[in-house]
């Protein structure tokens, strides 16, 4: 860990476009400003980005104003043990804590996952997410993602999602499934599509029921694993949730970054629970973070820069369905300016 040394901070809005608008449950999203924080101390830097948590109305100023409120309270020196009390989890933590593993890369000369204890990074198969459409649509997507192992489909609970299944494993009858609910679905609208997603042989069901909702799942009895993502929030959601979720989805910018996601990783092993990682839409610089936390995962879901009409250089690298490991650019002792 870092001492407490003065450090120099930098800070900015980026703003950044999608391929195509990227519908989900109540919300649609065709660009992001994502903040990039930067510290520097002794001819070395580290950076770190965070789109913010949309549901929580986090925004590119809201982050921004947030990092700046604490300004000098990081540049006297702030150590990641104290940035987790500084700020409150979310994006602007995330992309502090970030920025400070990344400079600890640089200074000490050691790759984000060894200072992380973890062996040399593998590959990861990632999902490719499927923004909520027209069935046709959806199923020409599948189709055209040919390279594609994984596939994750955004469902909304507008009466058409069982078709939008069918349309995709159509499409696609090899591939792993699994559907992103974002809050959709009661308890009756989970079982009622339980059926198809069985006969569609969906693997992952994720968030079918609003945050607070959790308790009206106890006693499903899914034949499909249930993951927690927009419930799961930190380490301190993990034993309340471990009874009524298989698996746990974690977000850096949910988690105000890589120090509590590592920490929600091993707890929910603790706890039985399997562990997943994504992503909110991001450039390659939030791959390299959320990437270290993948290998503790069963389910991967890293696609964030290849839904952006453009990435950072240097980008992140898909190969065959897999994100190649580890991302370029953060978490490695070389580094290359922005």
């Amino acid at each position: 860990m870092s001492v407490a040394k003065p450090l120099s901070l930098s800070v900015r809005i980026d703003p950044v476009r999608l391929k195509t608008p990227f519908r989900i449950t109540g919300h649609v999203m065709d660009k992001v400003d994502l903040v990039v924080c930067t510290l520097a101390r002794a001819g070395h830097q580290g950076r770190g980005e965070a789109t913010g948590v949309y549901y929580h109305a986090e925004t590119g100023a809201s982050m921004l104003a947030q990092i700046e409120a604490v300004r000098g309270r990081i540049e006297a020196g702030i150590t990641r043990e104290a940035l987790q009390t500084l700020l409150p989890a979310g994006g602007a933590r995330n992309a502090v804590d970030c920025a400070l593993w990344d400079l600890e890369c640089a200074e000490s000369g050691e790759a984000a996952w060894k200072r992380a204890g973890l062996p040399a990074p593998s590959n990861l198969l990632t999902t490719f997410t499927l923004g909520a459409d027209s069935p046709e649509v959806m199923g020409a997507r599948a189709a055209g993602l040919t390279y594609a192992k994984a596939l994750k489909l955004k469902l909304i609970g507008d009466g058409l999602d069982a078709e939008r299944v069918r349309a995709v494993r159509a499409a696609a009858p090899d591939v792993w499934i699994g559907v992103d609910a974002n809050q959709a679905f009661d308890r009756a609208g989970t079982e009622a599509l339980m059926p198809v997603l069985v006969e569609e042989k969906v693997s992952l069901l994720e968030q079918p029921c609003a945050i607070g909702a959790d308790d009206s799942l106890i006693g499903l009895n899914s034949p499909i694993p249930l993951a927690a993502d927009e419930s799961a929030q930190t380490s301190a959601d993990i034993a309340r949730l471990a009874p009524i979720y298989d698996i746990i989805n974690i977000k850096l910018d949910k988690s105000g970054g890589l120090t509590e996601g590592l920490k929600m990783a091993h707890l929910a092993r603790e706890h039985g629970m399997g562990v997943m990682v994504g992503n909110m839409v991001g450039t390659s610089l939030s791959c390299g973070p959320a990437a270290i936390v993948g290998q503790l995962c069963d389910v991967v879901d890293l696609d964030g820069p290849w839904h952006l009409s453009a990435d950072r250089d240097p980008a992140a690298v898909y190969e065959n369905g897999y994100l190649l490991c580890p991302p370029r650019g953060w978490g490695l002792p070389e580094r290359k300016a922005a």
